[in-house]
């Protein structure tokens, strides 16, 4: 059947979700172009699951004022409504976190950022089995000085020269998603309360809507916030240097573990915004964090 129904929980997918002791749950956070039916997720979702397909479920949804719901997209409203899915997962489907993943592309990634965060925040505190992050970005007012339509018709980048006038115009922006923040939020939190957490971060070099250098900032904004002293930029690029796996073509991986977490980033050489979706990396970053034991953690030096 498909279409609409009015009590999932009478579907034969549900009940296989719920009474599966070894079920586990991906819940997927898209981005800001199309719908969960749009073409170009179709192959995201195969991949989510495809490491092992008779125990993953993917659950995903479209915000409200996208595709069939209703209301007026805002950053407060978005967060929201993930937040009614996580407790749908929670206390309906009855999957504890611990076989919950949060998966997030693009404007996705502010979402999933703030639900880890919140839930890291309550007490007791509540950690998901990992969060992936793909194509993640800074914040708001910095995309927007280097965000194309369709990675051609730039927004602000023109003024970008101009610093007066386009900080003018980022007074104006009214949803800020804060990622930077909320990813260190998330981190501290962690790191505070002595909780497991898992975060993966990827993005491709060749990606022309969200350039992929806001990545090596989110990620040096977790692990800064993972130090109790903080680490410079520059410092974490010379970790890199002695720590990163340069896989050539592939691109390359930095793992940063401390006794609480791992902090992962994975930088593609190819892919763009949305064929990554569907790449093989997507897949194994959902195999890793289902799979890793809390014995595997061990500190940085």
């Amino acid at each position: 059947p498909t279409g609409f129904v009015l009590d999932i929980t009478s579907r034969l997918a549900f009940k296989i979700l719920r009474d599966d002791p070894n079920a586990q749950l991906v819940l997927h956070m898209h981005g800001a172009g199309g719908t969960v039916g749009s073409g170009h997720r179709v192959s995201n979702y195969r991949a989510l699951s495809a490491g092992e397909p008779r125990k993953i479920h993917v659950l995903t949804f479209d915000y409200r004022g996208f595709g069939s719901s209703t209301g007026i997209p805002s950053e407060s409203g978005l967060i929201l409504d993930a937040l009614a899915v996580v407790d749908w997962a929670i206390n309906i489907a009855g999957i504890p976190p611990s076989r919950i993943l949060i998966f997030a592309q693009s404007m996705g990634t502010a979402v999933g950022l703030a639900v880890s965060q919140h839930f890291a925040l309550q007490s007791p505190p509540v950690v998901f089995a990992g969060t992936v992050l793909v194509a993640p970005f800074v914040d708001v007012a910095t995309l927007s000085a280097t965000y194309r339509v369709a990675g051609t018709i730039p927004i602000l980048s023109p003024l970008a020269n101009f610093p007066l006038l386009i900080n003018y115009f980022k007074g104006y922006i009214r949803d800020k998603w804060l990622s930077k923040d909320r990813i260190a939020w998330y981190v501290r939190a962690n790191e505070a309360n002595g909780k497991r957490y898992r975060l993966t971060i990827i993005h491709a070099e060749d990606d022309y809507d969200i350039p992929w250098h806001h990545t090596p900032d989110i990620f040096w904004h977790a692990v800064n916030a993972s130090v109790p002293d903080g680490i410079s930029y520059d410092n974490l690029e010379l970790k890199k240097l002695e720590s990163k796996v340069n896989l050539g073509a592939a691109g390359s991986v930095m793992e940063w573990r401390t006794s609480n977490g791992v902090i992962r980033e994975e930088i593609l050489k190819t892919g763009k915004h949305d064929t990554i979706m569907g790449y093989p990396v997507v897949t194994m970053a959902v195999m890793r964090l289902f799979s890793a034991p809390e014995s595997s953690l061990a500190c940085q030096t």
